[in-house]
């Protein structure tokens, strides 16, 4: 049965009710609060009960057949609804808004939250390392707006990227953005790429927040910013329901402050996860994340993600790790404070948005409880840190909640005794109560001689006596006991005096529940009040924890502090891969990378496996440390500041988009040299090899050539293709330098040791020996090889220039296609924009013909 179906003017009051909650919220899945369950109906049932594996059944609706049906406990909800949300569905969260107890008809219902992937606020359901953005993107045509919040933390940012699509989605994946709201006139092929290709949640929105949040970007000038801000407000207050009182400004990313990195430089350096399996576990953010709390692991990945090119800001950091080396002790105090801080960036979210309870005020509390310690420490260390203590508020929390509070905040129990004078009253009337109800039980056994008289309670009876069929015949009528309940082994009374004390006790607890919501809720206000300087103070925290992070690495991984300077000279001596390090089962060989002014690019040459790939993601990870404020893996290094780093390591398909090894490389290559500036870095790991072996060999030296005439950046360039080893004569701004290998007796030890000059010899065959291809096979391999070698041949299968002999008229239209080509700039098109071209030449030439 279908929603559409059902004649709503036979619905029972409830079911309407549900149909009028659910007629706005049609995307979502409706979570229909009943008693103590969330019910869901039609559509939304049939599929929950497949997503969750619940049981569907039917309901009653006033319809002549039973609607369908699934639900969940109310207390035991959240792991349902984290499956729902990790599968990309959104869900409503329909409560009862009136107390059913006091309330006569219907009970007023309505949607509190709707709960997405990017709009999660609950720590249970987040990655504490890592931040949960939700974007939106709009088209301006000469650029894209991105604006991007974390709704769990309070962070909102707003940036503006070039009107390329390879360029959005780059930094669309670099944050990790687990939703993204469009306009309704957003490029299909995006929205596709988007939901399709890479599993982005896409919701559609095109309606903007003007009258709302105005104090979170006042600040703000430009309009194109502003119609971004405004369209992700209105997708999360409207449409999501969130209260964004813990937002205090937006914040625009300008993202020439920092060293661009595209998601291809990220991916191959492995700066966040490992390329082959995903995982966080042995990238260089798990090498270096020593923190001790959740903020101050989000801020290292940022700086990480985000490192800087400005040298007084990136000395600052240097100085900070250098002061708390030597601090060793007061270094050590600081991380045993900091272990005590939780997540307050989050804590404070669930203030205003989130499902607050007595233990997040705890965990609140017993992170202020260190923040006198923390301040002292960091006076002596003299940083310039502004930490509150939060003194006056740490005073109320501990007066006021109770040490091990239930997670419910409606059933009592988490007010100490001594915080409220009317509450310790009602505690003593219930207690009182409760000291005469367990005495009668003794008492009326003496007075009446039945000695298996019991005293007892039930939520729908109340207290009673019970006394056991055998012994009725001992009651006597003067006693004025009254039957409450008759059962098949005994009967329950009542009396005026336990009457009298029931319902004392009964009043009393009712009014504690109450009384202590109502406290929870004042106490909640006060924590709204101070909510800025608490997010400034878990800031801090998060900064002072990433540094000590640094510092802690530095020690254990034997970093030196590096040196910027204003030249273009790079000195590296005995730098080491600090991953591979830390992994390797042998000995790890430090190198030197030597680039001064005069060396622009080194061409690496030497066998597979040997180490070309790890020396050059070397180089690339010390300078990303060094940005970022780190020490660096090296014996000592002297670094110019680089504006961006490019890389093309590894060879794989685009099995996303459908592209080639050879076009992939293309196209990341074609991305370097377009955006390349002198003060950039390039890695290209045997570029052209996906390709045949002439046009890659071609290619390789046309770029290579390109590189250093036109742009002269500090490139690493590793090849096969010997041949290229001759451009260090034609270009004195190239040197050679390559990976040595032991050859004894037909076997290949690598040194993994960069030397100066060209190899002289390939050692392919060596390599398909270690990997252990069949000993026939080899004899035949080296067979050729050498027939090749002392003949001085070629391969027998050779590339020639085709030319056609064309008629004056075959000239004309030839020219014609000719005109189209010219105009047209292969550098500055997408790859859709160069297929588009080729069919559009393509039906020219069919119709010239």
């Amino acid at each position: 049965m279908k929603r559409s179906e059902v004649n709503r003017n036979e619905l029972s009051p409830m079911m309407k009710q549900y149909m009028e909650i659910k007629d706005k919220y049609e995307e979502e899945i409706l979570f229909f609060r009943l008693g103590d369950f969330y019910e869901l109906f039609f559509e939304d049932g049939i599929l929950a009960s497949r997503e969750l594996e619940l049981t569907l059944t039917g309901k009653n609706a006033g319809l002549k057949e039973r609607v369908p049906m699934c639900g969940v406990p109310f207390h035991s909800a959240k792991p349902y609804l984290e499956k729902l949300v990790n599968k990309g569905y959104k869900v409503a969260i329909c409560e009862q808004l009136e107390d059913p107890k006091t309330t006569k008809g219907m009970v007023k219902r309505g949607v509190v939250q709707v709960v997405s992937k990017g709009t999660l606020v609950d720590l249970d359901f987040l990655k504490e390392y890592d931040n949960n953005y939700i974007g939106s993107i709009l088209d301006f045509k000469t650029k894209y707006i991105l604006t991007y919040a974390d709704v769990s933390t309070g962070h909102f940012y707003v940036c503006a990227l070039p009107p390329k699509k390879d360029k959005l989605l780059s930094e669309v994946l670099n944050l990790n953005l687990k939703a993204v709201v469009l306009a309704d006139n957003t490029d299909v092929e995006l929205v596709d790429t988007l939901k399709n290709s890479y599993g982005i949640s896409v919701y559609i929105n095109s309606e903007y927040l003007e009258d709302e949040y105005q104090n979170i970007y006042k600040d703000i000038k430009d309009i194109h910013f502003l119609t971004g801000i405004k369209h992700l407000l209105y997708y999360l207050v409207i449409k999501e329901l969130k209260d964004l009182s813990h937002i205090k400004e937006v914040e625009i990313v300008e993202k020439n402050e920092y060293l661009i990195m595209d998601i291809h430089t990220i991916r191959n350096l492995e700066l966040f996860e490992t390329l082959r399996l995903k995982e966080r576990t042995y990238s260089l953010i798990w090498l270096l994340d020593k923190t001790k709390t959740a903020m101050g692991s989000r801020r290292l990945k940022h700086w990480m993600q985000y490192p800087l090119k400005e040298k007084e800001k990136i000395e600052k950091r240097y100085d900070m790790i250098e002061v708390l080396n030597n601090e060793f002790i007061l270094k050590e105090e600081l991380r045993k404070d900091l272990f005590e801080v939780y997540d307050m960036e989050r804590l404070c979210a669930k203030v205003i948005c989130g499902m607050l309870n007595a233990r997040d005020v705890i965990q609140i509390k017993n992170s202020l409880k260190v923040l006198p310690s923390i301040i002292e420490k960091v006076a002596k260390l003299k940083f310039n840190l502004k930490i509150k203590d939060h003194h006056e508020l740490y005073e109320l929390l501990d007066k006021a909640i109770v040490e091990d509070p239930p997670i419910s905040i409606k059933e009592g129990s988490l007010i100490k005794e001594g915080y409220n004078k009317e509450l310790d009253e009602l505690r003593g009337i219930r207690s009182g109560g409760k000291e005469f109800i367990s005495s009668l039980e003794a008492s009326e056994k003496e007075r009446t001689g039945i000695k298996n008289l019991k005293v007892g309670y039930n939520r729908v009876f109340g207290y009673y006596i019970e006394v056991s069929k055998g012994n009725l015949k001992d009651i006597d009528e003067s006693w004025g006991w009254e039957r409450r309940q008759t059962l098949t082994s005994c009967e329950r009374f009542i009396t005026p005096l336990l009457k009298e004390k029931e319902a004392l006790v009964l009043n009393a607890e009712e009014k504690i529940i109450e009384l202590e919501y109502s406290l929870f809720l004042e106490i909640k206000d006060i924590l709204k009040k101070e909510l800025f300087n608490l997010k400034s103070t878990a800031e801090e925290i998060s900064k002072l924890d990433a540094i000590i992070s640094l510092s802690v690495a530095s020690e254990e991984l034997n970093l030196v502090r590096p040196e910027l300077t204003s030249s273009h000279d790079v000195k590296i001596k005995d730098g080491r891969h600090p991953v591979v390090e830390r992994v390797s089962k042998t000995e790890y060989i430090a190198n030197d990378c030597i680039m001064d002014e005069s060396i622009d690019t080194l061409l690496i040459t030497g066998p597979n496996m040997s180490g070309k790939s790890t020396y050059m993601r070397q180089l690339a990870i010390i300078i990303i440390m060094a940005q970022m404020g780190s020490f660096v893996p090296a014996k000592s290094a002297v670094l110019p500041v680089f504006d961006n780093i490019f890389t093309r390591i590894g060879a794989s398909d685009d099995l996303v988009s459908g592209e080639s090894t050879f076009m992939v490389e293309m196209l990341e290559a074609c991305n370097a040299i377009v955006n390349a500036t002198p003060q950039s870095l390039i890695l290209f790991d045997e570029l052209g090899r996906g390709t045949a072996t002439y046009d890659g060999m071609s290619i390789a030296e046309a770029i290579l050539e390109y590189i250093n005439k036109n742009i002269k950046c500090k490139t690493l360039f590793s090849t096969h293709y010997h041949e290229l080893t001759s451009l260090d004569q034609k270009f004195t701004n190239i040197k050679n330098v390559h990976v040595s290998a032991l050859e004894e007796n037909g076997t290949i030890t690598f040194l993994h040791k960069i030397k100066n000059g060209a190899v002289d010899k390939s050692y392919g065959i060596h390599v398909a020996k270690l990997a252990g291809m069949p000993q026939d096979l080899l004899k035949r391999a080296n067979e050729i090889l050498k027939y090749y070698e002392s003949e001085n041949k070629e391969p027998s299968v050779k590339q020639e220039q085709i030319i056609f002999d064309l008629g004056e008229e075959e000239d004309d239209k030839i020219n014609i296609l000719k005109e189209e080509l010219d105009e047209m700039d292969p550098l500055n098109m997408t790859p859709m924009e160069a297929i588009n071209a080729l069919y559009n030449l393509k039906q020219k030439a069919k119709d010239l013909n």
